[in-house]
């Protein structure tokens, strides 16, 4: 099987002033595409290893699938909680769960601008399948301190943004200009699917 990179739910130009044309040029199609192109590759090792009977690079290649594998579905799911019309706070029964698990909108949030500054990856909202909750947690190169059976709601990644200052803002500004851009449609849709298979 090969993946590939889907288009953008959107226009390049689509969530400016809050995140450029530029930005979104340069992490969707250089970025987001080299991890397409890294898990296709270590597919490939593994298929020709599995038919060979030589495994001597096969932990490499599993490596390589836990990394670009987690990098492809967690950018999938933050071009989807951005749009042109988001930036409003959420509604319905995550805005009801996120308040009964943090305590209220502003808790969480605050709670998710500090894993934000501290991640050098993402900063997720998942659903913790083992204790039926929704939890903010810091993933470090897409996969390390991802909370086992978490299923994420809710994806931003600031790594890049952290680093590379000539494509757009450093890592504060470029979290509140999220804000402005997020889109509840998807994480909601997601906190219900998970609510339907775990609870």
């Amino acid at each position: 099987m090969s993946y590939e990179l889907d288009p953008l739910p959107y226009d390049y130009d689509a969530l400016e002033p809050h995140i450029s044309e530029q930005v979104l040029n340069w992490h969707h199609d250089t970025h987001h595409q080299g991890y397409v192109n890294g898990w296709n590759a270590a597919e490939e090792t593994l298929e020709g290893n599995r038919e060979s009977h030589d495994f001597s690079s096969s932990a490499g290649a599993i490596r390589n699938v836990t990394h670009n594998s987690s990098g492809h579905i967690l950018h999938d799911l933050f071009w989807q909680s951005m749009s042109p019309e988001g930036g409003d706070t959420p509604e319905g029964a995550l805005a009801d769960r996120i308040a009964e698990d943090f305590d209220s909108y502003e808790a969480w949030k605050g709670e998710f601008e500090a894993a934000a500054g501290d991640a050098s990856g993402w900063a997720l909202l998942v659903y913790d399948t083992f204790s039926n909750q929704l939890r903010n947690v810091v993933v470090d190169n897409h996969d390390e301190g991802a909370v086992w059976g978490g299923h994420p709601v809710l994806a931003l990644d600031v790594w890049e943004h952290s680093y590379y200052h000539d494509y757009g803002p450093a890592r504060g500004e470029f979290v509140d200009n999220f804000f402005e851009v997020v889109d509840w449609d998807e994480p909601s849709a997601r906190y219900e699917q998970a609510v339907e298979l775990f609870e």
